[in-house]
């Protein structure tokens, strides 16, 4: 009969972040990838935001939670990120102490690492905020742009698709204010 060894460590855990992921829904293929690499980057919470150009009216939170177990269990991960109901986009922007990353292709600084490394100071938990497919309207834009605390990023001279969009911020956030420089980060 085989034995099995329970209580042996294979290797160190990951602690937890802070950090949230905040995103406009997108179609089914394309938002379960979006959760499984959200999942994958580190963020501690998904929270879908409705803005005036998603897509997708109805979020399956049950097909997101599926997703965010099969990530986890797939990459060794043994703190799940919460799973949000959807808020509308004011609701998701409003006041807060976190440090809000969104990408925007028309901001000003276009070196995105440079953007991240200006707001390392702060040392507060982040936030990164991907519009939908078609962009943030205007007056989402403005009202991101008159919050305090938040980063307007650009994510290179192409447009990218929001799910391609969410993995590359997740990646700049992590590599510029995140776990992936070791030691102790505000996230």
């Amino acid at each position: 009969m085989p034995t099995a060894t329970i209580g042996e460590r294979l290797r160190e855990q990951t602690r937890p972040l802070n950090l949230h992921f905040l995103f406009a829904p997108l179609k089914h293929a394309r938002l379960d990838y979006l959760v499984q690499k959200a999942v994958e980057m580190g963020a501690s919470r998904l929270q879908p935001v409705i803005t005036r150009h998603t897509q997708v009216a109805r979020v399956n939170l049950d097909r997101m939670r599926a997703n965010v177990i099969e990530a986890a269990q797939q990459c060794g991960i043994l703190t799940l990120p919460e799973v949000a109901n959807p808020v509308e986009f004011k609701a998701a922007v409003g006041p807060d102490d976190r440090l809000l990353v969104f990408c925007d292709e028309d901001a000003a600084v276009k070196d995105p690492v440079a953007a991240l490394a200006a707001a390392a100071r702060a040392r507060a938990p982040v936030a990164v905020l991907i519009g939908p497919e078609g962009g943030f309207a205007a007056q989402e834009r403005e009202a991101l742009l008159r919050r305090p605390n938040v980063v307007r990023l650009a994510l290179g001279p192409r447009i990218l698709r929001a799910d391609t969009a969410a993995v590359a911020a997740l990646a700049l956030v992590q590599a510029v204010l995140g776990d992936w420089r070791g030691g102790e980060t505000g996230i």
